[in-house]
């Protein structure tokens, strides 16, 4: 009898720890949610790009070296 009650008792605990950790599986999320992606800004959005390009290129030079002039 006393072998019988040990064996019921390790049964409800095996499956007091299945139901549980059943339960926390299901309760959290199968991914985590998405993080927001950056913002892209576009060269002509991005004030230190146009600047940079101010710096870059010598006044009074064309866009086009390779143009012919007229």
């Amino acid at each position: 009898m006393l072998k019988f009650l040990l064996v019921v008792a390790l049964v409800a605990v095996a499956v007091y720890l299945v139901v549980r950790a059943a339960q926390r599986g299901t309760l959290r999320p199968s991914r985590p949610a998405p993080k927001p992606r950056p913002r892209q800004i576009a060269p002509d959005d991005d004030e230190d790009f146009l600047r940079d390009l101010d710096r870059r290129k010598p006044h009074g030079e064309d866009d086009d070296p390779d143009t012919p002039t007229r």
